[in-house]
């Protein structure tokens, strides 16, 4: 790993760079699949399902039988480890709910506010070597308490065109019927134009790699939202003599064996302690199975002293991490101080991978510093505020003066026009 001491800030931009590619290197290659999703739907689906898939495909949807079959494959253990985690996240879901809010501004004038669930929304499920199951819990768990009406879900199938037995147990298990054999790019096209077979939808989901995350930014100009920019994963540790470095360094391998481009850095006020991370980390990696993949992220990645905890304090939030692991004897200092961060893990016995899975937070969040600006996803997510208002008479005689001069200095009379033909009805 790449060791750097006591960096200057004018230098923490340029250190604290993600090893990704830019929007430009990626997008010309997402404009000309959407533009051919949007003029030839299934055909254009099934082209590049071929192309980066390696497999061709007759039918898109995923059967019932192939969903039966998935139920009985998936083993009773894990079935239950599943029903674990999906109990503690819908509990953590279900406490966001909030209440209408209601107020009365002036007397007469009735405000209130009320949350509705976002319609139609569209979950993308990352398969390939990781086939993340666990994102579905994250997903659906929280649309289905929202009140969501219509949930799709995308994920690429393997060379054979199957889908992975555990990503088909949990959705049925979510309660998601809509499932489709697509992934990357033609998968959020899909979902942004529709097609013969794939439902538009109003809302995308779902974490993926540099080329999804950029398909989602361009479904945004068709007047599909997104959850947020949510690339190659990432995971900052600041850790102190008081941590344990074995930890630590399962911490950042955690993370590193998501793929080549993901990140992990470790930022510490000790010496001694860096140097033991860093043979810890060369330990547990020989014994790896995906060893492969997290060598080549430990090259991006970093291990960072400086010399007080402000200085780190500041350095971290500079970086925004998705994933910050809080590993020190003052952990209030830095609880306190993080205001950019998708998820904050505190104390030697709170590993990410419990995040990832099963204490109930959800594990959507965002990366490349974009925490700087956007939350991780939550029932919100899957939610409008809608604003209410009624006037009465009174209210309206109240107000109705403050409406009509302001108006009038805007230079719209029909806005004044609108409050005054109200007045004089009263007189």
């Amino acid at each position: 790993m790449n060791k750097i001491f006591n960096p200057k800030p004018a230098s923490w931009t340029t250190i604290l760079a993600r090893p990704t590619q830019t929007v430009d290197d990626i997008e010309a290659t997402v404009s000309q699949i959407f533009s051919e999703v949007q003029k030839n739907g299934d055909q254009a689906i099934k082209k590049y399902t071929s192309f980066f898939d390696n497999v061709k495909l007759d039918d898109l949807v995923v059967s019932q039988a192939e969903i039966d079959s998935a139920n009985a494959e998936v083993s009773t253990e894990l079935k239950e480890a599943i029903a674990i985690a999906k109990t503690n996240i819908s509990k953590f879901h279900k406490a966001q709910e909030t209440p209408k809010i209601e107020i009365e501004t002036t007397q007469g004038v009735r405000c209130w506010q009320e949350k509705r669930a976002i319609q139609k929304v569209g979950l993308y499920i990352p398969g390939g070597t990781a086939p993340l199951f666990s994102t579905i819990l994250m997903l659906a768990v929280p649309a289905k308490i929202a009140g969501c009406n219509e949930i799709i879900l995308c994920t690429p199938p393997n060379k054979e065109g199957k889908v992975n037995a555990a990503i088909l147990y949990t959705a049925q298990l979510c309660g998601i019927t809509k499932i489709y054999k697509v992934g990357g790019i033609q998968a959020i096209a899909g979902m942004t134009f529709g097609t013969e077979t794939i439902s538009k939808v109003y809302k995308i989901f779902g974490p993926g790699n540099q080329f999804v995350t950029v398909a989602k930014q361009l479904a945004t100009k068709y007047g599909v939202a997104i959850d947020m920019p949510a690339g190659p994963s990432e995971l900052l540790v600041v850790a102190d003599e008081s941590a344990n470095a074995g930890f630590v360094a399962s911490d950042l391998l955690s993370q590193a064996e998501h793929g080549t481009d993901s990140q992990v850095i470790l930022v510490t006020t000790s010496k001694d302690f860096l140097e033991k991370v860093e043979i810890a980390v060369e330990s547990q990696l020989a014994t790896l199975p995906r060893k492969e993949i997290a060598t080549k992220a430990i090259a991006n990645s970093k291990l960072i002293y400086v010399s007080t905890d402000q200085t780190a304090l500041e350095l971290i939030n500079e970086y925004g991490p998705e994933h910050f692991i809080i590993c020190v004897n003052d952990e209030d200092f830095y609880t306190r101080g993080i205001q950019n961060a998708g998820s904050v893990f505190v104390g030697n016995y709170t590993p990410e991978s419990a995040g990832d899975y099963a204490s109930g937070t959800n594990h959507t969040l965002p990366t490349n510093g974009y925490a700087k600006a956007y939350s991780g996803v939550n029932l919100g997510s899957f939610q409008k505020s809608m604003t209410f208002q009624k006037i009465t008479s009174q209210g309206i005689q109240n107000i109705g003066n403050a409406i009509e001069l302001m108006a009038e200095a805007e230079g719209l009379q029909a806005h004044k026009n609108a409050v005054t033909l109200r007045l004089e009805s009263l007189k």
